[in-house]
């Protein structure tokens, strides 16, 4: 599984490659896990013709302003 990090705008997208050898049920636990405790989000996602699937996760970019 590799992953990658960008930032757009007002989301914070997280692209995960899951290669073919994982089955859909540990993939949904792994996604389910990331959405759970690291409040993404589901965006997009893509199967490929040898299997591997790519999935793009978003999540809200919290800004905090400084009060001094």
């Amino acid at each position: 599984m590799a992953s990658s990090w960008r930032r757009h705008g007002h989301y914070e997208y997280r692209v995960v490659t899951i290669d073919r050898e994982v089955s859909v049920p540990d993939a949904r636990k792994m996604l389910t896990e990331e959405a759970e405790y690291g409040r993404w989000e589901l965006a997009r996602t893509r199967l490929y013709l040898g299997g591997q699937r790519k999935v793009w996760l978003r999540r809200k970019v919290i800004r905090a302003a400084s009060t001094l």
